[in-house]
């Protein structure tokens, strides 16, 4: 429920994102969208778009009753990180918060009520109904946090090494660069007590083991505590995919990562709000919806292990087993961002991809990109 004298550039924002994260969910929906050697993209990715929702709709919310909400304009297009931090100092206190206030029913009928005998907008009533919408959506799904939690989301074993093979996800929002990221890992386990229990004489994974995915934390609950501490302290964007998988291989002795995928979201362009590009903000202006003038660009980056040195044991000093992965080094941006390989996606509304093209810098504005646009509920890539 909005105010009348709603911010029109706050509304388009929340329009434009709201389009811009349910194009996306439309793209990873489709089953032939894979991370590397991971499968299908949907079932690892979705989950964290879908707090990104949540949480833009607790902002949405947010502002209508209180000023303090901003975005990276010049840079991602996202909200900045105060934001991120607020919404999850918010979620201890709803429930204390929501006692206080009147339920939503009896407020609209106050509303109802205040509009009918004194023939004005009650912003007093107002603010009380958006602060409780905004509670109650803070307790009605989870958030994108400033550290989403890894989780156990996929079991096998490999029959070669007879290690159990965890793909292992979890989420940071950096606070410097305001960019949402996904990280997504395959991790074999050599610690006994899960190979014990996890891994049948023949090294196929043992059927009588019921394992409820996803499991909270890293399946190994002796490692689960350190690993929960690892990803928090090495998720900034700051640290290339392959210092974060090297700093893996080495601060676990047992764990070793065979993949990783970080999925970098933005930036996102909006058309009168933004200010991260130029052109770009200057022909969807030209876009005769606004809710259709956006674009939403992510990063996909890979990096894999090419081989393992097994582990040297001697009677005075021994080594664990280590990884060597691969870094593309033949492609100066690959060898740039430390990983094997990457895409660089853009997902554009119909509207705004014709106005790009028609303007003729459709070709150069998305060099390098792989284009999927959005026209109703379907998305048709490489346009």
């Amino acid at each position: 429920m909005n105010a009348p004298n709603a911010n029109p550039a706050v509304t388009h924002y929340f329009n434009a994102i709201r389009s811009a994260l349910g194009g996306l969910e439309i793209y990873l929906s489709n089953p032939d969208v894979t991370l590397p050697a991971m499968g299908s993209a949907g079932g690892l990715v979705l989950p964290y778009v879908e707090r990104l929702k949540n949480s833009f709709a607790c902002w949405e919310n947010r502002i209508g009753f209180t000023d303090q909400f901003r975005i990276s304009r010049a840079e991602s297009g996202f909200p900045i990180f105060q934001n991120v931090l607020e919404l999850e100092n918010d979620r201890g206190s709803a429930p204390k918060r929501l006692a206080a206030i009147p339920d939503a029913n009896a407020l609209r009928a106050e509303i109802v009520d205040f509009i009918l005998r004194q023939k004005e907008f009650p912003t007093a009533l107002q603010t009380q109904m958006a602060e409780r919408l905004y509670l109650e959506q803070i307790g009605r799904g989870e958030i994108f946090s400033p550290f989403v939690m890894p989780e156990t989301v996929r079991v096998t074993v490999n029959e070669k090494t007879r290690r159990p093979y965890y793909v292992v996800t979890w989420a940071v929002f950096d606070g410097t660069n305001t960019l949402p990221m996904i990280y997504a890992a395959g991790i074999e386990d050599s610690s006994d007590n899960v190979a014990k229990l996890l891994v049948t004489p023949d090294g196929k994974l043992n059927p009588d083991v019921d394992i409820p995915l996803p499991v909270g934390g890293l399946l190994n609950p002796e490692l689960a505590a350190r690993f929960d501490d690892f990803a928090a302290k090495n998720g900034a964007y700051s640290l290339t995919p392959a210092t974060v998988i090297g700093n893996m291989d080495k601060d676990f002795e047992t764990l070793h990562p065979k993949q990783m995928n970080r999925v970098v979201l933005g930036p996102f362009y909006a058309a009168g709000i933004t200010e991260n590009n130029g052109r770009v903000t200057d022909i969807l202006t030209r876009v005769r919806k606004p809710e259709n003038a956006w674009v939403l660009t992510w990063t996909m980056q890979e990096i894999f292990s090419k081989a393992e040195r097994p582990a040297q044991k001697g009677f005075f000093s021994s080594t664990p087993a280590i990884q060597e992965f691969h870094i593309e080094t033949g492609d100066l941006e690959a060898a740039r961002m430390g990983v094997s390989a990457y895409q660089k996606h853009a997902l554009v509304p119909h509207d705004a991809y014709q106005a790009l093209y028609a303007s003729g810098d459709a070709s150069s504005i998305f060099a390098g990109y792989k284009v999927h646009v959005v026209s109703g509920s379907n998305v048709v890539s490489e346009v």
